[in-house]
């Protein structure tokens, strides 16, 4: 009999995530915790069922077909089944829904559901995401007819009319560029507003509605003469015919989301608010959409682990399983500390997300949600390369082969340095943060973070860091250039240093529960270094490049 290596088994995620069960147990009043525990075991049982099936089935990709036999233009794209079943999951558990419910713990509940719901859903919440953004986004503006219009589909606890939006930004021109934003929208005769242009890429093309970002026509150029326009994409079961789509993208990753090139031929719009700095009427979707991205970034971080943790107790090498191999338990225990800090940083930024809103956070954090949202943002997404990479290499030529199911938790995790800003965007972005007294916000935050901690070194390192940090800031400041040729630097040292400080508390209160991994975990994660900080030297670049 040859022998067969059995496969990792995925544990329930629920159930079975002591990082995400102690963020409850200790960030959670007990009031909030009967509904949506029903809705977090649901959705860990969603997400066994999805991998057993990923394992079992050929993995498909959408498929656009663009005409009908008889020449009409249909664009009726063909979805994957579990794409398929995200309406009713979304609705069912309030995926969505739950982050605008009136208490500050609502972004905290939201975010527990899409850690456990995003990977099972093969990337639906990637639209989810920019439904939430524009539900935020139309609802900062005060437009009541659009309030009243899409806020009900948006967040309907109802399949039968939940709408998805999109988010149509990205130009040939570039992405983060927008002031180069070539569509134009014009008004017709009746006084309706209708965009003309191309859009290169629209995620989730599949919605019913949308936000675009288009050039009044007769507007000055740049990207404060630019509006935000409301869409919507269905004439009952029809696409409207003013909306063509080109083809949908072949991506390294993310394959079962349809991303497509659209021409937009005239597609009737409603302006947000004022015809002007529309890019402006983006921001307060944007901490919205990078926290989606962050808590993607480590629901996959988590699934490679535990994916890789299991394995390690059933393969067997030189006699014994590996998870008893001391360099293949060290590999596993750096990854686990490195999400743990990961997990902490993100989760935080979802509650003080919550907390903002509802007008519930203390007065610097506010200041401090500005900050740690990019951060959260860019370093989780260069972390779940690295770990999901890592992961695959722990099931050797195993985890190279493509039915195994292990390989797409690579692809899929390149796309989190990209989507919503790439590092060095979100590293400029993190510089801007940092004006005013948003670096004294950061440290009254660690402050309170650590405070009747147990680790007093710990802190000391987070301290100095900080500290070397600031002496970083001040030493480039009056040099531009120099400052954000080391954004990346100062970027991946602030988020470290906070993830650091979060890790003190959950330490410090795990402790006092009975549970010292925290602490290990606190440890190790200081012990692999905080400071990230580099001294940009112009001549070498240069030299580099020439």
């Amino acid at each position: 009999m040859y022998f067969l290596q059995d496969p990792p088994h995925l544990s329930h995620p629920y159930r079975g995530d002591r990082l995400l069960l102690a963020l409850l147990e200790r960030a959670l009043p007990a009031v909030c915790r009967a509904a949506l525990d029903d809705d977090l075991d649901a959705l860990g049982d969603y997400a066994q069922m999805a991998w057993r099936r990923t394992c079992t089935t050929t993995r498909r990709k959408p498929v656009l077909t663009q005409w009908d036999a008889w020449g009409q233009r249909v664009d009726r794209i063909e979805l994957t089944t579990a794409w398929q079943e995200g309406a009713q999951l979304t609705t069912q558990h309030a995926v969505l829904a739950a982050g605008h419910g009136k208490n500050e713990h609502a972004r905290l509940e939201e975010f527990a559901r899409v850690y456990l719901y995003h990977v099972a859903s093969e990337f639906y919440t990637c639209p989810l995401a920019m439904t939430d953004g524009a539900a935020t986004a139309i609802r900062a503006s005060g437009n009541r007819e659009l309030i009243e219009r899409a806020l009900p589909h948006f967040l309907s606890r109802d399949a039968s009319t939940f709408w998805l939006s999109g988010q149509w930004m990205t130009e040939n021109t570039g992405g983060s560029d927008v002031g180069n934003t070539e569509t134009i929208a014009r008004q017709d005769a009746d006084g309706r507003w209708r965009l003309y242009g191309r859009k290169w890429f629209s995620s989730a093309v599949v919605g019913e509605a949308a936000l675009a970002l288009a050039r009044p026509e007769g507007a000055g150029t740049g990207t404060a003469a630019l509006a935000l326009f409301y869409v919507e994409t269905m004439d009952s079961q029809r696409r409207k015919p003013e909306l063509v789509i080109d083809r949908l993208k072949d991506k390294l990753g993310t394959h079962e989301l349809p991303t497509a090139e659209i021409h937009l031929e005239g597609l009737p719009a409603w302006p947000l608010g004022e015809l002007a700095h529309g890019v402006r009427q983006v921001a307060p979707m944007l901490n919205v959409t990078r926290t989606w991205n962050a808590i993607c970034a480590i629901a996959s971080m988590a699934r490679a682990i535990s994916l890789a943790c299991d394995y390690a107790t059933r393969r067997q090498a030189f006699g014994r399983p590996l998870i008893e191999q001391p360099l293949h338990a060290q590999t596993l225990a750096d990854m686990q500390a490195e999400f743990e800090g990961a997990f902490a940083l993100a989760f935080e930024v979802a509650h003080l997300l919550g907390r903002v809103e509802h007008g519930a956070a203390a007065p610097h954090e506010a200041a401090l949600l500005r900050l740690l949202t990019p951060l959260a943002k860019l370093w989780t997404g260069k972390l779940a390369v690295k770990l999901c990479s890592e992961a695959l290499e722990c099931f050797g030529g195993a985890g190279y082969i493509e039915d195994t199911g292990l390989p797409q938790l690579l692809r899929d995790a390149q796309v989190y340095a990209i989507w919503e800003g790439t590092t060095n965007v979100l590293s400029l972005d993190s510089l801007r943060a940092l004006a005013g007294d948003t670096f004294a916000a950061l440290r009254t935050a660690v402050h309170d973070w650590s405070a009747s901690a147990d680790d007093a070194s710990a802190i000391g390192t987070i301290v100095a860091t900080l500290d070397a940090a600031a002496a970083h800031l001040d030493a480039h400041g009056s040099n531009r250039d120099s400052l954000e040729a080391g954004a990346r630097g100062l970027a991946l040292t602030l988020a470290r240093c906070a993830s650091a400080a979060l890790l003190v508390r959950q330490a410090t209160w795990s402790s006092r529960h009975g549970d010292s991994r925290p602490a290990a975990a606190l440890q190790r994660f200081v012990s692999h270094g905080l400071n990230r900080l580099i001294a940009p030297d112009a001549n070498n670049t240069a030299l580099l490049l020439g």
